[in-house]
């Protein structure tokens, strides 16, 4: 008995711990598999943020990861332009309506929406949490939806390894780390989100792995982050 109840201990303690989550990309986006969604239109970000910037700097940073992911991304700036013509900027107008209008006149298959509910620097770094919502102009239903909370630490390692630094030193860390969130792009942040956000996307049509990904694990639906410049 002394053997076995340590060997038991181990087994159960492996089994608790080395279990990974049975999320997979066919469980948590079956919609996406179902509808099949080749044409992807971005939709202007919905601003939320007291940042009055971010809606102009996410945009860029959205279509990009889109594409790599294997769809094909309607241009952002004809879209833009299109869009704002035809009363179209406001997304949050859109996100809780009928969405045909979308697949007639731009023969978009989905839309992808994105809602910006914080972007703002916080210390030494800058905070974004952002919502990504893909929903399908045919069928009006959600197929992707997925928030990321991420920081972006923009502080300085210092590489004086004793104990007792002196306060200089420290103001010159504290100083070099503002100065640098200061002169860093706030959509280096966005575009981290965008990481966390689409790597689980299933991926389209143009990608090897088209209709072949749905077995592959992923994080869940909501992820929070905190990664190093």
């Amino acid at each position: 008995m002394k053997k076995i109840i340590p060997l038991f201990i181990l087994v159960t303690l492996v089994s608790a711990c080395g279990v990974s989550s049975d999320l997979t990309r066919g469980k948590l986006y079956p919609g996406m598999y179902e509808e099949k969604p080749v044409t992807l239109l971005v939709m202007p970000p919905i601003n939320n943020s007291a940042n009055v910037e971010a809606k102009e700097l996410l945009y860029t940073s959205i279509s990009r990861p889109l594409a790599e992911a294997g769809y094909y991304v309607i241009p952002p700036t004809l879209s833009m332009a299109v869009l704002r013509q035809e009363s179209g900027y406001d997304a949050e107008l859109f996100l809780d309506r009928p969405l045909r209008q979308f697949h007639d006149f731009f023969g978009a298959d989905a839309l992808v929406f994105s809602v910006i509910d914080s972007w703002a620097k916080q210390g030494l770094g800058i905070n974004t949490k952002i919502r990504y919502i893909i929903k399908s102009t045919l069928t009006d239903q959600v197929l992707f939806d997925r928030t990321c909370d991420l920081f972006l630490d923009l502080s300085v390692n210092s590489s004086d390894s004793s104990k007792d630094r002196s306060l200089l030193s420290i103001l010159i860390d504290v100083a070099a780390g503002a100065l640098n969130t200061a002169l860093t792009d706030h959509i280096e942040a966005a575009r981290r989100a965008n990481y966390y956000i689409f790597r689980d996307l299933p991926v389209g049509k143009y990608d090897n792995l088209y209709l072949q990904d749905q077995e592959i694990s992923t994080d869940p639906q909501n992820v929070s982050r905190t990664v190093k410049q």
